[in-house]
Formats: C-alpha cells, structure tokens, sequence
C-alpha cells in the first residue's frame, strides 16, 4: 500500500477515488471546508486520523477507519459504504452509517442521532453508543457487548441478535422480525410493541407496559421488573422468573410465573385467551369477561 501521512487536507474532494493507500496521522480541517474528502475510495486504511468535515467517507469499498476521530461538525461520515471495519473510533457525528453493508464496528464510542439506518450485516461488537434512532430498517444485525442509551431503537429491523449487552431505550424494537436477545439487560418504556418473532432468553426487563401487540413471542428465564400492564393483545409463551406488577388483555399463550400483582381483563376489544400460571402453586387463571384477579 502507498503510504499518505502527517498531511492536513481541508479542500472538496481531496483524496478522492484514492485506491491502495494507507492514510495515517493526517487532519481533515481548514478553512476551505471541503466535503466528500475520501469519497470513492477503495481499500484503503485510515488510521489515528482527525476528521472536522461533511461527508468524508462516501461510497467508499473495502476500508479500515481505526484509531481515528470523527467530531461533531463530521456530518453524515459514511454513507454508501461496504466491506469496513470501524475499530477503535471515537465519533460524534450526526447520521453514522447509512445504506452501508458488510461493516464491523468494535471498541468505539460513538454519539451519533440517526445510527445505522437502511443498513444490512452489521456488526457491533464491545462499543458504547448513543443514539436517538438506532439501526432504523436495517437487516441482518449482530451486537455484542454493546453498552446503548437512546430512545427509539432498534425498530422495523429484520433479523437481529444481540448478547450480553445493556439497552437503555424507550421503544426498543417496535415493528421489528426475528429477533433474539440473550443475556442482556432491557431497561425502557413500551418495549417491543408490535413485534414478530422475538424470543428473549436469560434477560432482564425493567420499565412500564412492555410486549404489547406481539406475535410469536417467548421468554425464556427473564427477570421482569417494575413491568405494569405487560403482554396486552400479544401471543406470549413465558418463564419468568420472579415477580410481574400487572399482566393484561393477553391475547394467546401461557405465562409462568413466580408471582404477580394482578391478572387484568378490562376493556378488551378482541377476544383474549391468555393463561397466567403462578409457579409451584398449580393454580391457573384464564381470563375471564370484565374480571379483574389477584394471586
């Protein structure tokens, strides 16, 4: 690989198409305030580098960003952009990611509102992140070790697994497919609504009204806590471990539980099926009309 270093660019375009080229101790900042500085690049290797300008990493194949900040006047920094691996990266721009595929990000912290959208095989592995809308219509996601603070996460997704991770969002997964998370901690109001295919295993849930209007749902030995009104409308097969505040309207499906503050049927607008058994007791309530149980 050719070899640019200790060099400050600041004008449109400046390394542009560059091919076969590590970039490294180089700024991109100045006056002239040029965008788009490494569009259309093709395998190249950037690293301990600064970035203070729009667009810099567009349509860009085969590359490695490492050791390098992105700050918050870097808007929009990869677009378009397949085969990557971001290591190592501190980032503040606004819109990381978009429309790109095949990308690894790991050991990074990023603070970026609009993370990830239209995004296919991902993955993300041992970083911090914040982000208001995280990964929005992408596909094919694996997290691992992911430390999340946002509030709209993670929502019309297809095909998403995450482990050992902890979220703290407000709406996580709303309208999303196929999707397992394993032990990990989920702590956020309304979470999952309308979801298709999602299966927590070894998980913690904090928060108020969680698993609305799900399909095909399963926990598997999760921890719920401070979880009022949870599972209306949804086709639930639960093992909770522990205690459950309230549990509503369920649809279909049965729940396993150690204890719970109230079983509630109350206003329902569609037939409701659900079963709520109370571990060790053998005692089983189904719902029945306008009734309202305690155990």
């Amino acid at each position: 690989m050719k070899l640019i270093e200790n060099q400050t660019f600041d004008e449109e375009r400046a390394l542009y198409h560059l091919e076969n080229t590590e970039v490294r101790n180089c700024t991109f900042a100045g006056k002239a305030d040029g965008e788009s500085v490494l569009k259309e690049a093709r395998h190249i290797l950037v690293n301990h580098c600064q970035f203070s300008l729009r667009y810099p990493m567009w349509h860009v194949e085969e590359y490695t960003l490492k050791n390098s900040s992105l700050d918050e006047l870097t808007r929009a920094p990869i677009w378009y952009a397949h085969h990557g691996l971001i290591d190592h990266c501190q980032i503040t721009g606004i819109k990381i990611l978009r429309e790109c595929s095949q990308t690894i990000v790991k050991n990074s912290q990023i603070d970026s509102p609009e993370f990830g959208w239209q995004c296919e095989h991902i993955t993300i592995q041992d970083s911090t992140i914040n982000s208001e809308y995280m990964m929005l219509h992408s596909n094919h996601v694996k997290i691992d070790n992911l430390q999340f603070s946002g509030k709209y996460s993670f929502q019309y997704m297809n095909d998403l697994e995450i482990t050992n991770s902890y979220l703290d969002t407000k709406d996580a997964f709303w309208h999303s497919q196929n999707i397992i998370v394993r032990d990990s901690v989920l702590k956020g109001e309304y979470l999952a609504w309308f979801s298709k295919g999602l299966t927590l295993i070894n998980c913690k849930i904090i928060g108020t009204q969680p698993f609305c209007y799900c399909e095909d749902l399963k926990l598997i030995n999760c921890e719920m806590i401070d979880c009022d009104l949870a599972f209306e409308y949804s086709e639930v097969e639960a093992d909770i471990v522990g205690h459950v505040d309230s549990i509503k309207n369920v649809k279909s499906g049965t729940i396993l539980v150690d204890s719970v503050g109230s079983i509630i049927n109350e206003d329902a607008i569609m037939e409701v099926k659900g079963q709520v058994i109370i571990r060790n007791q053998k005692r089983c309530s189904q719902y029945q009309n306008n009734h309202t149980c305690c155990l």
